[in-house]
């Protein structure tokens, strides 16, 4: 098999040198090692919360825990903990980075090239750059991951589905709402996102 090559997603700022969440801190590293576990990756085996379609995989990176930072820590009730940075439209506080939460395990989300041009999401520019990079894989998460696993919404992501943005929520029942609340408001009260 020829080495896999990647184009990273242009809403991915995992790389970026200041953002809010995971962060890649040595990309050269990182890179090689994804490209080895992409290498014996199945594509064709995988679906989960993060990847529904074939060609889409969580490509777990067991040797990269040293090139990456965690996207969140422990909450703090130091104010210096912790800078604003505007996100979606909001300004909000975030952990500073330098309090993240040691790696406990890594993870990419990487399409491959055929299943990324054909997501109905896609921007035809971006469409164009990946092609006209010639790239074999489309990274399109990076998740470096410390403390519980987080639930699956946010409380703002919660209210926000029930306030009729996604679908699936208006068929919950009221104890699923209970439980989504629950977990939402129990990993809210212990963790938080990091940022540069």
């Amino acid at each position: 098999m020829t080495a896999p090559t990647f184009y990273v997603w242009p809403l991915l700022s995992a790389f970026d040198a200041e953002t809010i969440g995971s962060k890649v801190t040595d990309p050269e590293r990182f890179m090689g090692a994804l490209g080895d576990a992409v290498a014996s990756f199945d594509f064709n085996a995988e679906t989960n919360e993060h990847v529904t379609t074939t060609g889409q995989g969580l490509v777990p990176l067991p040797g990269g825990l040293p090139y990456v930072s965690a996207g969140v820590g422990p909450k703090s009730v130091d104010p210096a903990h912790y800078v604003l940075r505007e996100w979606r439209g909001d300004v909000k506080a975030f952990l500073r980075r330098e309090y993240a939460a040691p790696v406990e395990s890594l993870a990419a989300v990487v399409y491959t090239t055929a299943a990324y041009l054909a997501d109905p999401d896609i921007k035809p520019e971006d469409a164009r750059a990946l092609t006209a990079s010639g790239a074999t894989h489309c990274i399109v998460a990076v998740l470096a991951n410390a403390g519980p696993k987080p639930p699956a919404y946010s409380p703002g992501r919660l209210v926000q589905n029930l306030a009729g943005g996604n679908r699936s929520a208006l068929v919950w029942t009221a104890d699923e709402i209970r439980e989504h609340a629950k977990a939402a408001a129990a990993y809210a009260n212990e963790w938080d996102v990091v940022a540069d």
